[in-house]
């Protein structure tokens, strides 16, 4: 399969004079199986076979008329080629002999259409008379193309009929070389529609873009001068980036098609091998005037964005990072206070054990006292005063020493459940 890719679409041979047609429809997934349904009925009304279903391109002769079909990865092709070069400049197109109505069906939207006539020539420069017939007053741009093989012309505009023109005069070309140098003329107007598909969605982005900037811009000196609050200012960064992102994601992929398009527009026309004619503008030169400026218009909008998306994410990484430091001093604080109520009540807690230790010795005493008076009263001399005396010290002593055990006991088990 890879090794067969390289010779994919080959270009349809074109014998001198032929007139060709050339339209591009762009086609979303869902229409895919329309589009196949839709050739299918062609065939049929040809009695030919239809295509396979999951056929890419195809090449096939429809009584005169020889259409060439290929898939492309968001539109699909249509060649239509016939033999002679009509009676009127343009007056019969290839897609004459199509069933009435089944051009205009075609499922998708046509991006790009344009007729070619292949005609016999001399070398020389062409009458002007002649191009005055094919293009009208428009502005002609052509050149000599395959090193001097043939000449092409266009005027790059779309007609009444809603295609563009090409005239290509063969002084030489063999089939093979002249059906090469009609598609490559033929895609050089796909690609280069497909490519300004981007261009409405830069020149939409770029007020808003601005707008982003301005406000960005704001934020930051805000920022450096310390105005507002930072949990403000961080709703408001993320804010931009929501909407910076939706910009992206609404955007890239035209963009991206773009360069690719404007890429393929500048290979099919190097290809062509043009020569300067005396008088006009040649191919290249029409593209560089007005198509690579356009191009390079997307091309700095999508720069914008990614450049905006790097600098909000920056903006709110530093406010995010002093947001945070704040919370930490605000933390170092409520630590701080903490520490000193866990330190007031360890005072307090130590003067209630005070208190309580004398409440202990003063119950326990009067116990004693009580004892003593129970001895004394069944014979046994013993004074009551005496041996409260005596005891308080003692009782003191041993309360003391049971609080501060306990304390200890229940420090540690307080440390050994907090080590892992």
């Amino acid at each position: 399969m890879l090794a067969d890719e390289v010779h994919a679409r080959p270009p349809e041979p074109l014998e001198t004079p032929s007139r060709a047609t050339h339209v591009a429809v762009l086609v979303d997934p869902e229409e895919r199986e329309a589009e196949r349904q839709h050739i299918a009925r062609l065939f049929a009304r040809f009695d030919l076979a239809a295509p396979a279903a999951g056929a890419t391109q195809f090449s096939v002769q429809l009584g005169p008329l020889r259409l060439k079909w290929e898939r492309h990865g968001e539109f699909s092709g249509y060649f239509f080629i016939v033999a002679g070069a009509g009676d009127t400049p343009f007056g019969e197109p290839a897609t004459l002999l199509l069933p009435d109505g089944w051009l205009r069906s075609i499922p998708g939207r046509t991006v790009a259409a344009a007729h070619a006539r292949l005609l016999r020539a001399d070398a020389g420069t062409p009458d002007p008379l002649m191009l005055a017939q094919h293009f009208g007053a428009r502005i002609v741009i052509g050149s000599e193309i395959a090193d001097g093989a043939g000449a092409a012309f266009t005027d790059f505009h779309v007609h009444d009929d809603g295609c563009l023109r090409f005239v290509v005069f063969d002084r030489g070309m063999t089939p093979r070389q002249a059906g090469r140098m009609v598609q490559r003329l033929f895609e050089i107007d796909v690609y280069r529609m497909l490519a300004l598909l981007a261009l409405p969605i830069a020149r939409r982005q770029s007020p808003r873009v601005l707008a982003i900037e301005r406000s960005l811009a704001e934020l930051t000196d805000g920022m450096g001068r310390g105005d507002g609050e930072d949990e403000a200012l961080l709703h408001e960064l993320t804010r931009l980036a929501a909407e910076v992102e939706s910009g992206l994601a609404a955007s890239q992929f035209r963009f991206g098609a773009c360069r690719a398009y404007s890429d393929l527009v500048a290979t099919r026309i190097e290809e062509l091998r043009e020569r300067r004619i005396q008088g006009t503008q040649t191919i290249e030169e029409f593209m560089a005037r007005r198509f690579t400026p356009a191009v390079a218009t997307c091309a700095s909008v999508s720069q914008r964005l990614r450049n905006l998306s790097d600098r909000v994410a920056q903006a709110s990484s530093l406010l995010a990072t002093r947001v945070g430091i704040a919370r930490e001093k605000q933390n170092q604080s409520l630590l701080a206070s903490m520490d000193r109520r866990a330190k007031l009540q360890l005072r307090l807690q130590q003067t209630v054990e005070g208190l309580s230790i004398a409440a202990i010795v003063y119950y326990a005493a009067g116990l004693v006292g009580y004892v003593a008076k129970g001895f004394k009263s069944v014979g046994i001399p013993l004074s009551a005063d005496l041996a409260t005396g005596i005891a308080v010290p003692l009782l003191a002593v041993a309360a003391l020493f049971t609080v501060r055990r306990a304390r200890r006991h229940a420090t540690e088990g307080s440390e050994r459940a907090r080590t892992p």
